[in-house]
């Protein structure tokens, strides 16, 4: 699978550099490829636009970004033939694209790399959608520095958010409790928001901002991307990526370019249009509260559009320190290289 992978790759990567001379694009350095973040070429013209196009994203911040492309589907305005659908737990989405019933996906970046192990490279990571979202939010106001946590508990969502808690604890050198009874981020903002003084939790955007909308009480103790930086000493915490099954790549390379077009096209819309996105996330099943909440929580969601080389420093660099400190939370093994897919055009 991953040696037809690569011999995959190559040839993608000279089939687009060719269709780049043939419309007087030649790279002016040819000797090096281009992976820069925005690195997504105009689509070939032999799209097959009849093709379903299965595509899954998580409620809440890593299937915000879509809400714009899955609303041009809805109105009959994107390119492809794409069915969407929008599940609560990224185990169903795991199943789906090992059932083959997925095609492309929004996933947390650890499970991303767990799923990757566990079919042996049968997927590929084709951008981020998500950088830090994780924040602690206390009833009160007694926690200013990560110390302040020392001997404390901490309710935290499990997986993804409990092991990036756990290891910036860890780098800190700081000793905490970590809860995770409320294993989902919508139970744990609901447990946050009927809390009295005391409760300190972990939570992402865009349920913080919709627990804080319930409880006066509340206030954001910690931003987790900056307390990252400060004990593991890199930028590198990116939480959500949008994954492709390699026999969907392999077969129809050309729909896959096109639907990183559009959903680029897509996230920026989301980022520069908050208020109208919020409204698409409601009416899409993508976020459950109310489109002003979504509103206002979108500007503190960090979604981004990163792929190419950029997208492999930082995710690898991620998935090794959190390999490093429990090799659990990304399957066991760091991925090769053939997880991470770069449109590199070289002749």
């Amino acid at each position: 699978m991953k040696n037809t992978k690569r011999l995959f790759t190559l040839a993608l990567a000279i089939l687009m550099a060719l269709t780049l001379v043939a419309c007087g694009n030649t790279p002016s350095d040819s000797t090096t490829p281009d992976t820069t973040p925005d690195n997504i070429p105009e689509a070939p013209a032999t799209l097959d636009t009849t093709l379903p196009v299965r595509i899954s994203v998580l409620n809440g911040t890593t299937g915000f970004g879509a809400a714009k492309l899955m609303s041009d589907h809805a109105a009959g305005n994107a390119a492809l033939n794409y069915s969407f659908k929008v599940e609560t737990d990224a185990a169903l989405i795991n199943a789906g694209l090992i059932k083959g019933e997925i095609d492309i996906a929004a996933l947390p970046t650890n499970a991303a790399s767990t799923l990757y192990n566990k079919t042996e490279g049968a997927v590929s990571v084709l951008a981020l959608n998500t950088l830090g979202v994780l924040y602690v939010v206390e009833n009160g106001d007694t926690v200013s520095t990560l110390a302040d946590l020392e001997g404390k508990t901490v309710y935290c969502p499990a997986q993804n958010p409990a092991f990036i808690f756990e290891a910036i604890c860890k780098a800190a050198g700081v000793n905490v409790t970590i809860d995770t009874t409320y294993a989902q981020p919508a139970a744990l903002m609901s447990a946050v928001a009927a809390s009295e003084a005391g409760m300190l939790a972990v939570l992402p955007q865009p349920v913080l901002t919709v627990a804080m909308s319930k409880n006066a009480g509340l206030t954001v103790a910690l931003d987790l991307t900056a307390e990252w930086k400060n004990a593991v000493g890199s930028d590198s915490l990116v939480q959500g990526c949008i994954v492709v099954r390699n026999e969907f790549l392999q077969a129809h390379p050309n729909e896959v370019v096109k639907f990183l077009e559009e959903y680029k096209a897509s996230i920026d819309f989301v980022n520069q249009n908050p208020t109208e996105a919020s409204e698409m996330v409601v009416a899409l099943g993508i976020y459950a509260g109310a489109a002003p909440v979504a509103a206002k929580a979108i500007p503190s969601c960090n979604i981004v559009y990163i792929d190419g080389a950029q997208m492999k420093t930082a995710l690898s660099a991620f998935l090794e320190t959190m390999h490093g400190f429990k090799a659990e939370s990304v399957g066991g093994e760091l991925p090769a290289d053939d997880f991470y897919f770069i449109l590199a055009f070289a002749q």
